[in-house]
């Protein structure tokens, strides 16, 4: 019978870390496998993707598009999850319903820059919702439902986008 004082690992259960460059006898010294001279021996070398003065591959391939840096990055929900979590009780329906609800409830996991309420799915309860954005089918199955939508987003007005 062992004693709790006498618990050890099995032989070899935990290796020792290398340690480089400690002398000619650790079989890692002097260079520390990094062979000789140069830039890559020495600590702090960037050179990943550089071609010798040739053309990186990466410049070399043709670019498409146009990445917006002020887009919107929004959280998308559909109406089949929202009913979903009603069912699960984890929603109240008869409370209004926001971004901190359905991040409470675990419909959605992080806020980002607002919630999208997209359309697809049947929506029993009667709610009153408020998110940043949502497609027209969205906004047309709540107020079948009885509920109110209400959203958050700036609308261009068509006399600005005229002027």
């Amino acid at each position: 019978m062992t004693k709790l004082n006498e618990i050890r690992d099995n032989e070899g259960a935990h290796k020792g870390r290398l340690r480089v460059g400690r002398g000619p006898g650790s079989g890692k010294g002097k260079t520390a496998g990094r062979g000789v001279k140069g830039q890559k021996s020495r600590s702090g070398v960037a050179i990943a993707g550089f071609e010798g003065g040739q053309m990186p591959l990466h410049m070399r391939m043709p670019k498409r598009g146009f990445n917006n840096p002020f887009a919107k990055k929004l959280v998308e929900v559909n109406l089949w999850r929202i009913e979903q979590a009603i069912e699960a009780g984890k929603l109240d329906a008869k409370k209004p319903i926001d971004t901190a609800a359905l991040l409470a409830a675990g419909v959605i996991r992080r806020e980002r820059d607002g919630v999208r309420l997209l359309g697809e799915g049947e929506l029993k309860s009667k709610l009153d919702i408020t998110v940043y954005s949502a497609s027209t089918g969205a906004a047309k199955a709540v107020e079948a439902a009885g509920g109110k939508l209400t959203t958050t987003a700036k609308v261009k007005a068509k006399a600005e986008a005229e002027a």
